[in-house]
């Protein structure tokens, strides 16, 4: 099972990936955790470069880096994982470049980038998203502890497109991407999820 967890930077995505991965342990499933952009050695390299600040970066080459690092995460440890019937649990998914690049940057229409991803993929999905949703001001106040990395400087109204765009994903796949409160009490947030999940498990 792909289970993907979404959201603005700050939203808490880090916090409940690791109760949820507890959870699931403890009742016995096999997990792993993986990230994008990275993963693989491959995916770690695009990585480096797309979080560097001291890069431009083509909003189209942007999209098309994103979409490599996952192609490879996919192939290389996803695929694999999911055949040894292991739970995955990804540190976003291409719900992301849909709101980044495509809400965010204006690169691409939803529906020209849904295509997209799915020859990326080689049509793998989530089976579950967790699309935590908080204010961009929150999600900015969250993160003055650490220094903000490319494409956490893009700024509030950059911020606001990607939340918007979210919201728009959620919208249109209710049955897969489920709407959470991210600016909750973390262990109300955590309940919430895997409320929603157990039965999915064991279904």
């Amino acid at each position: 099972m792909l289970i993907s967890f979404e959201g603005i930077d700050g939203c808490g995505k880090s916090t409940q990936i690791g109760r949820i991965r507890d959870r699931l342990v403890a009742a016995g499933f096999g997990v792993d955790l993986v990230r994008e952009p990275g993963g693989t050695p491959v995916s770690e390299r695009i990585r480096e470069l797309l979080l560097d600040d001291s890069l431009h970066v083509d909003p189209l080459s942007e999209l098309l880096l994103f979409s490599a690092a996952r192609a490879q995460l996919v192939r290389e440890r996803i695929r694999p994982l999911l055949a040894k019937g292991r739970v995955v649990l990804c540190d976003r998914f291409f719900d992301s470049t849909t709101a980044y690049q495509g809400g965010g940057r204006g690169v691409a229409d939803p529906e020209w980038l849904d295509a997209f991803h799915r020859r990326v993929t080689g049509g793998l999905a989530p089976d579950r998203t967790y699309l935590l949703v908080v204010s961009p001001r929150v999600g900015a106040a969250r993160r003055t502890e650490r220094a903000a990395d490319r494409m956490e400087q893009a700024g509030e109204a950059f911020l606001e497109r990607v939340d918007a765009a979210y919201r728009v994903l959620a919208a249109a796949e209710p049955e897969r991407i489920m709407l959470v409160d991210g600016e909750a009490d973390p262990g109300v947030i955590a309940e919430r999820i895997w409320a929603d999940l157990a039965p999915r498990l064991s279904g």
